[in-house]
């Protein structure tokens, strides 16, 4: 399976915008799950389908493909890992974590006295 790359069509874009190419993938399912669990730490396939409860092995298996081709992961001594790519769109999510903790926080009904 070929990623989608900038320039490509991709669901919501007819344009192949970069960043909407980047959501398109992201928005896959498990996508985001797998690059967070490998931004804690590497592991081999069997580690990671432990770590991503409920994924099967053949949607792992397109995921890591999809995402090693779009260079976000790589393999590495202990098994898939962040690419110095996946790595920076990692970092980039740090503050929208953050400003999903204070969302979050702030949908939280008012405490009655």
């Amino acid at each position: 399976m070929n990623v989608v790359k900038p320039g490509q069509r991709v669901r919501g874009s007819s344009t192949g915008r970069p960043i909407m190419v980047l959501l398109d993938l992201l928005g896959r399912r498990w996508s985001l799950r797998i690059l967070w669990e490998l931004h804690q730490s590497p592991a081999n396939f069997r580690e990671l389908q432990s770590r991503c409860e409920g994924l099967s092995p053949s949607v792992l298996n397109t995921r890591l493909n999809e995402l090693r081709e779009a260079r976000l992961l790589e393999n590495g001594d202990q098994g898939y890992q962040l690419s110095r790519l996946g790595m920076e769109l990692i970092e980039q999510f740090l503050p929208l974590t953050q400003w999903a903790e204070s969302w979050a926080a702030n949908l939280e009904p008012p405490e009655e006295n």
